[in-house]
């Protein structure tokens, strides 16, 4: 485990005092009474509730529908950090498109020996059914998560890159909705970036990507798996904020290779596909014969070019953690640069000295499943029992391929409101990127806190929670 007293503190110096960007926070906190933050918390619960803005927990014995937890104190970045970030990011997501573009058609950065052509065509992720189409504008993905994690003043980690459904924005958005209401104040001395016209800005993306960018009125649907699915919430609320229909795959059909949806009156014709569903579900005929949630003939729609999804089919093989350590070439291949921002070094199990280091050292690194997310199927080290270690080991030996590890970062801590009053917690950070006739990346993003001290894990589904996240204007 990272010792505690080593972490990057992002409020304050070596010398206890604020940094440059939180020196009014700082002194706005220093003002309040004990029992402000207690209260104010209870008031953004009451909000949250009353929104229902919840997120559904798989497996859980306890309610399936659970508040997350939001802390009232905001994360700040500043102008200068935040423009360093984004010209990353943007290298970025440039790249990890015109990746997908190649390894759909003509494969040169497997012709290289950049990647292990295995790693790539025996990979789950990866869609044959794909091979030879080109969407519209060239892009794949169209709406990416990037998760970033800081560990020095200067020093930023791309944990990983969310290309099929990442989620959060919804929490985005209402978290500064939250803290507007509640600390109105704060923004009249804070020159804050606004997030505010994000699903302004996705709609423009998706519209733009539509089969016919020309017409004046683009129908946009967000497609959903339904009230069970663990981001309902977000698709609901998405589909609000941009002023679209929310569907369900039966309320979608296919007709002389186009797509309709079923409306009180006669069909109408679906532009563009924001789907919340995964691949395997997308279409029957094509996919998983059992799927209920898809729309049969959907694939070859698409194919034909009469209808847009986004994200693309078959995006998640950038998303891929076996692919992960191979970015920073992905990067230098597309771009003929050096990455701005740096991956965490990363052992890939399925090599063999690499399982040797990973087998000897469990008790200090984290352990990921290849097609984990939400923080399950992992292994932190350092915070586990003897009994978890032994037991994941057997699983790591039976199927190393599934596996790629890291070490255990020290994450920087963000002031937050716990019981005791303020306190150092672990966070990290998720800002979205919408690519469609431009690259638009939001400033800020979701912030994630590790509620509990000493916890590096930040993911709702295991306790975590959310700040809103300022960067300041110049």
């Amino acid at each position: 485990m990272p010792d505690d007293r080593n972490f990057f503190n992002e409020m304050l110096d070596e010398n206890g005092g604020p940094r440059p960007p939180y020196a009014r926070l700082a002194q706005w906190l220093e003002d309040k009474p004990a029992n402000f933050l207690t209260k104010k918390s209870r008031d953004a619960e009451m909000i949250f509730r009353r929104l229902g803005i919840t997120f559904a927990v798989y497996g859980a014995e306890e309610a399936t529908e659970r508040l997350i937890p939001f802390d009232p104190i905001p994360r700040i970045i500043s102008a200068a950090e935040w423009r360093r970030l984004s010209i990353g990011i943007d290298q970025r997501v440039r790249a990890l498109n015109a990746f997908l573009h190649d390894i759909y058609h003509r494969q040169e950065i497997l012709r290289a020996g950049v990647i292990p052509e295995a790693l790539i065509l025996q990979n789950e992720a990866f869609l044959p059914e794909m091979v030879g189409f080109t969407p519209a504008r060239k892009v794949y993905a169209h709406i990416i998560g990037t998760d970033l994690v800081r560990v020095g003043e200067d020093e930023f980690y791309v944990l990983e890159d969310n290309t099929r459904t990442p989620s959060g924005v919804s929490y985005m958005l209402e978290n500064r909705e939250t803290m507007m209401r509640l600390f109105p104040e704060l923004f009249q001395t804070n020159r804050v970036a606004t997030v505010e016209q994000y699903p302004e800005l996705l709609r423009r993306t998706l519209e733009s990507v539509a089969p016919d960018g020309g017409k004046s009125d683009q129908t946009v649907a967000v497609l959903t798996p339904g009230i069970y699915n663990s981001a309902y919430f977000e698709h609901a609320f998405l589909a609000d904020s941009m002023g679209v229909d929310l569907v369900e795959g039966r309320d979608l059909f296919v007709d002389a290779g186009k797509v309709y949806m079923r409306t009180t009156r006669e069909p109408k014709q679906v532009d563009v596909i924001y789907r919340r569903i995964d691949d395997a579900f997308l279409d029957p005929l094509t996919f998983n014969p059992d799927s209920m949630l898809g729309v049969p003939g959907l694939f070859d729609a698409y194919r034909a070019g009469n209808v847009t999804i986004c994200n693309a089919p078959g995006t998640g093989i950038a998303d891929d953690k076996a692919i992960y350590a191979y970015v920073p070439d992905i990067i230098e291949f597309y771009t003929g640069q050096k990455p701005l921002l740096n991956n965490v070094p990363t052992w890939n199990c399925s090599r063999k000295e690499d399982l040797a280091y990973v087998l000897d050292n469990l008790d200090d690194i984290v352990v990921k499943e290849v097609h984990g997310s939400g923080g399950y199927g992992m292994l932190i080290g350092p915070t586990a029992s003897k009994r978890e270690i032994a037991e994941f080991r057997k699983v790591l030996q039976h199927n190393p391929s599934n596996y790629i590890a890291q070490p255990t970062l020290a994450l920087s801590a963000c002031p937050t409101h716990v019981a005791s009053g303020v306190a150092p917690r672990h966070v990290d950070l998720r800002p979205f990127v919408l690519i469609g006739d431009q690259v638009r990346i939001t400033p800020g993003g979701l912030t994630r806190v590790a509620l509990k001290k000493g916890s590096l894990v930040v993911n709702s589904s295991q306790g975590g929670g959310t700040k809103d996240t300022w960067v300041l204007e110049d």
